[in-house]
């Protein structure tokens, strides 16, 4: 009798065994296999995300998107893996900043390094429109195919923005504010007609370093002589078979017609397999070895947790989330090291304090902490940045604004004019100092002026100690001016140029680890565990995924406007107060 119990037990855990083995395949998926002769597919006609946020919200809106370090991960990853003959990559004109397209465009060359093809096709690079970046990207490629109805819109950059002190003046709107200094120049957005001459002054030169950079990566790709570069912009857009003419691509051909030239270069039995799929079968790179703690900072710069806004379709960088992050990091013994990713234009000082106290706090426990940027890195990007190890960015990344911006609106004359009245009643003599009804009074100037000093001082002081630089040196370069991060590392802000590979090789060596060691890139805060997602799976988990789907639908068309009202300063909300460490928007590259 007990054995019959025994075998019924074990035959019940056996089929609970093989039940949890199901819904574990379910729930992970089938991966497949990575076949013997595999050719890489990428699409790079969409953007690419830095982080995707562990939030209900940005799971249903993202959950199609690709990151930049799974793109970068599975690129390297095929570089070194045998069954990996070659890649084909679509290339139009993404929305992708300039420093994300340099990092993309090092790591196809890394592939071509190890002797295998990599083929770029477009459609177009501007359809009546520019396409720098996507033409520089494709410069990575050993060999450019356009569609013959595409054209080459490789027309220079232009630098772009609107002022809306008019608008203002119209609807009886005025702006007093301040800042710390001339090259803080956000408020000249509500201020001014037109550049100022430092404003003038700065965009000037990142435009240019942009461009010398593209010029030298271009020429040498494309084997034109630097002196002619200049000559080939100004000739710009090249409809189709100029574009062969002027030997910016290989070829005129449509996109079967690129594919049977891919595979009869890999020869028979090779498959074409996407990027996300092949990492996902293939395995990421860097899972064994000591430990480093990777940690995003993406978007403004918030105090609170990080979150997702579906309606702008934008992150934040909350100080919480990313500080209880490098803590636990810095707290835990199997850490060695703290990767810091960064792609943010500012925000709070008083966020950007807290987070930056976190990165002082893990290099007294002993953890190097290296600072990798992204696109953007300004401002309180910058800050959070400043008491790193080292920092390293790409050539085109935008940082430093260093300094401080402030002010109000003061709308009575837009109440005047649609004949709405305000009245009030105060306790404190500087009770009215955040009100627009009313501009400040000399006491409230006075304790404005002293408050940005406050915030300027604090922020050039931490900066000369943390780079230690020379305090005058830091004036100098700070006046809330933005730089590439090509003169930035002229300039000491910034240590070595290069991507996540750059950072990763400091991080080991500031670490003591061997740089022919492995080591394990563990993302802080956890992600959601495998267990939490299989549980919170239900039976009409359909129908939320429907509901999802047609929610995900409604804010893509929601977002573009969203973000235009947001551009002029409509729809901002009082939390945009705390944006005195934040750098003017930048165009992208395209």
């Amino acid at each position: 009798m007990s054995k019959a119990i025994v075998r019924f037990l074990a035959i019940l855990g056996a089929l609970w065994l093989i039940g949890m083995a199901i819904v574990l395949v379910a729930v992970i998926g089938w991966k497949g296999k990575v076949p013997t002769e595999t050719i890489l597919e990428a699409n790079f006609e969409d953007a690419l995300m830095e982080d995707i946020p562990d939030t209900p919200s940005a799971q249903w809106m993202l959950k199609n998107k690709q990151t930049l370090r799974d793109v970068i991960d599975a690129i390297d990853r095929g570089a070194d893996d045998g069954r990996v003959v070659g890649m084909i990559a679509k290339i139009g004109a993404a929305p992708m900043g300039m420093a994300q397209t340099q990092e993309l465009r090092d790591a196809v060359l890394r592939f071509r390094a190890h002797k295998k093809f990599a083929v770029a096709y477009s459609e177009t690079f501007g359809e009546f429109g520019p396409g720098n970046g996507a033409y520089y990207l494709a410069t990575a490629f050993d060999h450019i195919y356009l569609q013959p109805s595409g054209d080459v819109g490789l027309t220079g950059i232009l630098w772009e923005t609107p002022f809306i002190k008019g608008t203002l003046a119209k609807l009886g709107v005025t702006f007093h504010g301040d800042h710390r200094y001339e090259y803080k120049t956000a408020l000249d957005f509500y201020t001014e007609s037109k550049y100022t001459a430092a404003n003038k002054e700065e965009v000037t030169a990142v435009m240019n370093s942009w461009m010398d950079q593209m010029k030298a990566a271009i020429c040498q790709a494309r084997q034109i002589a630097p002196e002619k570069f200049q000559a080939l912009i100004d000739g710009g857009p090249y409809l189709g078979q100029e574009a062969v003419t002027a030997k910016l691509v290989d070829g005129v051909a449509y996109r079967d017609e690129v594919y049977g030239k891919v595979k009869s270069q890999a020869g028979d039995g090779a498959e074409l397999l996407y990027l996300d799929k092949y990492l996902d079968r293939a395995g990421r790179l860097h899972q064994h070895g000591k430990i480093v703690a990777l940690v995003f900072g993406v978007g403004d710069v918030t105090r609170g947790r990080s979150d997702y806004d579906p309606v702008q379709n934008s992150q934040n960088m909350g100080s919480d989330t990313v500080a209880a992050a490098i803590r636990a990091a810095a707290q835990d013994s199997n850490v060695k090291a703290i990767l810091f990713r960064v792609d943010s234009p500012g925000g709070s000082y008083v966020a950007s304090d807290t987070i930056w106290r976190e990165v002082v706090r893990a290099r007294q426990a002993g953890k190097p902490v290296i600072v990798s940027m992204g696109n953007l890195a300004g401002s309180g990007g910058y800050f959070v940045a400043m008491a790193a190890n080292k920092i390293v960015a790409e050539p085109g990344t935008i940082t430093a604004s260093i300094g401080v911006l402030g002010g109000k609106m003061l709308t009575s004359g837009l109440w005047d004019k649609v004949g709405l009245s305000w009245d009030e009643v105060h306790n404190g003599e500087n009770a009215t100092m955040f009100t627009g009804t009313h501009d400040y009074t000399p006491a409230e100037w006075a304790r404005f002026e002293a408050w940005l000093d406050r915030v300027y001082v604090d922020f050039t002081s931490k900066i000369a100690e943390g780079r230690n630089l020379p305090k005058d040196k830091v004036l100098e370069m700070a006046k809330g001016r933005i730089w590439s991060g090509e003169d930035a590392k002229r300039l000491g802000l910034v240590d070595e140029l290069g991507g996540y590979e750059t950072a990763l090789r400091l991080a080991k060596s500031a670490a003591g680890i061997p740089e022919s060691d492995d080591v394990r890139i563990m993302v802080y805060p956890r992600p959601t565990s495998l267990w939490e997602s299989a549980i919170g799976r239900s039976a009409d988990n359909s129908d939320k995924e429907g509901l999802g789907q047609t929610l995900a639908r409604i804010l893509q068309e929601v977002q573009p406007v969203a973000r235009k009202l947001r551009a002029v300063g409509i729809g901002v909300g009082d939390e945009d107060q705390d944006n005195v460490l934040r750098m003017t928007l930048m165009p992208d590259s395209r």
